[in-house]
C-alpha cells in the first residue's frame, strides 16, 4: 500500500473526488506543512499554523500508479492559483503535493510538467517532503456524501467532482 499527501483547496472536495477512484483504499482529510503540533481546524483557517487542508490517499500502486492519481488531482483543482481556490483563500487552502521519497517527489515534478500545458497560466503547485499530518476532525470526513444539501458542497464542491469523474470516468469503481 502507498500513500501521497495532496492539498487543492477545501478537503472537503479533493476527498470527494479522489474517492471511488479504483485501487484508492482511503482518503483521509487532515492538515499538514505547518509548525503547529496537531492543529484544529479554526487553527488552520486562522492562516498563522503554516498547514494547508490536505488528504492523505491510501492506494494499491498495482491499480492506479502514483502519475495517474496525479492526473486526477490537477483536474479536481486550479494549480494555477497561489494560496486560493476560487473564494477560498488563505495558505492553508495552496495547492501542495508532499512527497515521502525522491521517487514520489520526481513524479510530482513529472505530472506537473505534463500538466502545465493544460493551463494558460503557470502550475504554482507547492512539492515539499511530508513532515507532518493531522487527522482533521471527525465531521470533515467525508463531508461531501453526508453533506449534500450544504449549499457551498452543491455550489462549489458538486461541480468540482463533477468534472473530474466526467473527464476521468473508467477509473472510478
Amino acid at each position: 500500500m502507498h500513500s501521497i499527501v495532496l492539498g487543492g483547496g477545501c478537503f472537503w472536495c479533493v476527498e470527494g473526488a479522489l474517492k471511488g477512484l479504483r485501487g484508492v483504499s482511503e482518503v483521509i482529510p487532515g492538515y499538514s506543512g505547518g509548525d503547529v503540533e496537531n492543529p484544529t481546524y479554526e487553527q488552520v483557517c486562522s492562516k498563522r499554523t503554516g498547514h494547508a487542508e490536505v488528504v492523505r490517499v491510501n492506494f494499491d500502486s498495482q491499480v492506479i500508479d502514483t502519475p495517474t492519481l496525479l492526473e486526477v488531482f490537477f483536474t479536481c483543482h486550479d494549480p494555477t492559483q497561489l494560496n486560493r481556490q476560487g473564494n477560498d483563500i488563505g495558505p492553508q487552502y495552496r495547492s501542495v503535493a508532499f512527497y515521502s521519497d525522491k521517487e514520489q517527489k520526481s513524479q510530482i515534478e513529472d505530472a506537473i510538467a505534463k500538466a502545465s500545458s493544460l493551463f494558460n497560466d503557470p502550475i504554482v503547485t507547492e512539492v515539499s517532503p511530508l513532515i507532518n499530518f493531522f487527522v482533521a476532525e471527525n465531521y470533515h470526513h467525508d463531508y461531501f456524501a453526508n453533506n449534500p444539501g450544504n449549499p457551498y458542497c452543491r455550489m462549489v464542491v458538486a461541480p468540482k467532482i463533477a468534472k473530474t469523474r466526467a473527464k476521468h470516468a473508467p477509473l472510478y469503481d
